[in-house]
């Protein structure tokens, strides 16, 4: 496994606690111990470890009064690790499906571990499945007595009720202040040497070694984000010889030819693209047998989505009238729900945002000295990003009264609604100098700044941000103990790498923390940018020069600062890029003053049929749970046999099982029979 052995202990999650000098009488009844015990109880190995203080809030309670204080507590970690044990028997207990040697998905069962597919690394279970155990494993320790247990922590009691979980019960007293994935040294550095500071190899990425770190949504990221720059070495080749070189006449004949040859290209890049994330999920034995509706955050604190139809099924009970009115019901409420929030995302970018995109691109245009036009976009940029942040947030808040399935279709809804407020951010303004002035001479000027500006800027926020963060947080850390040592000199130093984890920032989004982490705000940089070079390469074809060395950097910056910034992001099990591969082939426009009208009709068209298409299901929901519902039952009753039947190195074939005889010869018996 990379030549890291898998029994080797590896502390994966950290959680975050408070020190205190405990007596012996008191110590059984203490919360963290509680909960080290339980942990050690179901099979995780926990490490104590001792950090900087910190302060947080305590709140005593005395009658009608609530008096706020200021405690100091020195930080304590449990960093966990898992055996390989530990994690198979808990897959097997929450019936999690794995692909077997004879490429069926099954149930995995730990007694049957030669049976199945091991990851490209070696390992046995993927990082998403890991992550998936560790959480299981943490939050499913439950009060498993008939009363209330009563923890004490800090002279406080706290009631620990039963069927409740003894983590999210600490977290909601604040007592576990953080929990979070911790970064293998081992494979950190190994990337780091590799992949991050690796620029002699433009595009090259080890996407194997990316995907069993990182999971699976980053390395599809990061395979997406490498072949679009390789696949752009073309058009930016074209673009650089159509800057330079003066055709003359015959430029009526070559710009229509470029634009004829960028529009192939990108046909072509998303039709390969395609074929190589089904290559890459078979390589990686996705199954999507890693449940997404639990949410991908750590904290059992995330909210989910309403209760899903298979749901509905199972407590509906036999009747089955009731069990088809409740789907029924279930399904068109969600569709009306999320027609109503379209509506309300659709109508503030038209009645707000609007009038003020049209503004700013009017008084850009009436601007005569260029130093005003700049300061004019700089401070457009700014206000602009308040705006956004505000739409992200009133699109979280439509987005949790929605009936989507799972977290992965309440990150798609969230980018189709945010997108729209960066589509009329960035492109309304240019729009109108091409199609109202025809003024091609400021269009050049505002793709020139949109293109190299805004991407400089992006770049430069986006990863020095956390560091900044970083530095802060680890100056209010020394300052915090140099107050309360006063006589203490010299520099302190952190001496574990758990607590340099914990004041790292995480890889979270500008919009929100709560559905999408910060591959939000690197897929909306790269649709951007794709549909900037994709409608006005005729007028400013350098574009995919700029774009193209703009990506080479963004490799190699996203994974420095995914290394070495941040904190390990929490694997998400999504195999495809979602829905930003729908709004990336949506960027196929013509600008042609002449066709503007044609390029209105056909989006309002398009629109009409995607709407009708989402509104009206080819399936109703009552049909499709049970159809899940009749595939799940056969699966179980066959997936036990055919286990036995690959780790007994029994071969089924076309309904009949080869045996070998004590002689060596082979003995064909029909499945039928046994």
């Amino acid at each position: 496994m990379n030549g890291v052995p898998e029994d080797l202990i590896v502390y994966e999650i950290a959680l975050v606690v408070p020190k205190r000098n405990l007596n012996e009488e008191n110590k059984g009844y203490d919360c963290v111990e509680v909960l080290v015990n339980e942990f050690r109880n179901v099979g995780l190995i926990v490490e104590r470890v001792l950090g900087l203080s910190d302060e947080f809030i305590k709140w005593l309670g005395m009658g009608y009064k609530v008096i706020l204080s200021r405690v100091a507590y020195y930080l304590s970690f449990l960093q966990l690790a898992a055996p390989l044990e530990t994690l198979g028997r808990v897959a097997a207990k929450m019936q999690m499906k794995k692909t077997t040697h004879i490429g069926i998905d099954l149930q995995f069962e730990w007694e049957e571990i030669k049976a199945f597919v091991r990851q490209p690394d070696g390992s046995l279970f993927s990082w998403c499945e890991r992550f998936q155990c560790y959480r299981h494993l943490i939050y499913k320790i439950v009060n498993k007595k008939n009363s209330d247990v009563t923890l004490k922590f800090d002279g406080k009691e706290i009631q620990w009720e039963a069927g409740k979980s003894l983590l999210q019960r600490l977290e909601l007293e604040g007592i576990v202040k953080q929990v979070f994935p911790l970064h293998d040294e081992i494979k950190r550095k190994k990337l780091l040497r590799s992949w991050a500071l690796n620029w002699w190899d433009f595009t090259a990425q080890p996407i194997d070694e990316i995907y069993a770190y990182f999971g699976t949504k980053i390395a599809v990221y990061f395979a997406f984000l490498g072949m679009y720059t390789r696949w752009m070495i073309f058009p930016a080749t074209f673009g650089l010889i159509l800057q330079l070189i003066d055709f003359g006449s015959l430029k009526l004949l070559v710009f229509p030819a470029f634009f004829i040859s960028i529009v192939l290209w990108a046909v072509l890049f998303f039709q390969f693209w395609k074929r190589k994330n089904s290559a890459l999920s078979a390589r990686w034995h996705l199954n999507f047998s890693v449940s997404t509706s639990e949410g991908y955050k750590l904290s059992g604190r995330e909210w989910n989505s309403l209760q899903p139809p298979l749901e509905l099924v199972k407590n509906s009970g036999i009747d089955k009238t009731k069990e088809k009115e409740a789907l029924q019901r279930y399904e068109w409420f969600g569709y009306l729900k999320r027609f109503r929030n379209d509506v309300i995302i659709i109508l503030s970018i038209i009645c707000l945002q609007l009038p003020f995109e049209l503004a700013y691109a009017h008084l850009y245009e009436v601007l005569k000295s260029d130093m005003v036009k700049f300061g004019l976009t700089v401070v457009y940029l700014l206000v602009i990003q308040y705006f956004t942040k505000i739409g992200g947030k009133i699109s979280i808040r439509l987005i949790k009264h929605e009936n989507n399935e799972n977290t992965e279709y309440q990150a798609d809804s969230l980018v189709y609604k945010v997108f729209g407020l960066y589509f009329m951010q960035s492109y309304i303004g240019v729009f109108y100098h091409a199609l109202l002035h025809r003024n091609f001479m400021t269009l050049r000027q505002v793709l020139i700044q949109r293109l190299i500006l805004y991407e400089v800027l992006e770049n430069l926020v986006e990863n020095s941000l956390p560091y900044l963060k970083y530095s802060y947080k680890k100056y209010r850390a020394v300052r915090n103990k140099k107050k309360r040592e006063k006589g203490l000199i010299g520099k302190i130093q952190f001496a574990t790498r758990v607590e340099k984890e914990y004041l790292k920032p995480t890889y979270s989004a500008s919009i929100s923390e709560e559905l999408e982490d910060g591959l939000f705000d690197d897929f909306l940089e790269l649709a951007l940018q794709f549909g900037m070079i994709m409608m006005f390469a005729c007028a400013f074809p350098l574009a995919f020069a700029f774009s193209a060395l703009n990506n080479i950097a963004e490799m190699r910056t996203d994974a420095l600062k995914l290394l070495a910034m941040l904190r390990r992001p929490v694997p998400r099990a999504a195999a495809t890029i979602g829905a930003w591969l729908n709004i990336f082939q949506e960027g196929k426009w013509k600008i042609e003053p002449g066709l503007a009208a044609i390029l209105v009709m056909e989006h309002v068209l398009l629109l009409i049929k995607f709407g009708f298409s989402r509104f009206v299901p080819e399936e109703p929901a009552w049909v499709r749970a049970k159809r899940m519902k009749n595939v799940t039952q056969a699966q179980d009753m066959c997936s036990k046999q055919l286990l036995r039947t690959i780790s007994g190195r029994e071969k089924a074939f076309g309904g009949y099982i080869r045996r070998k005889k004590p002689d060596g010869t082979n003995k064909t018996q029909s499945c039928r029979n046994q």
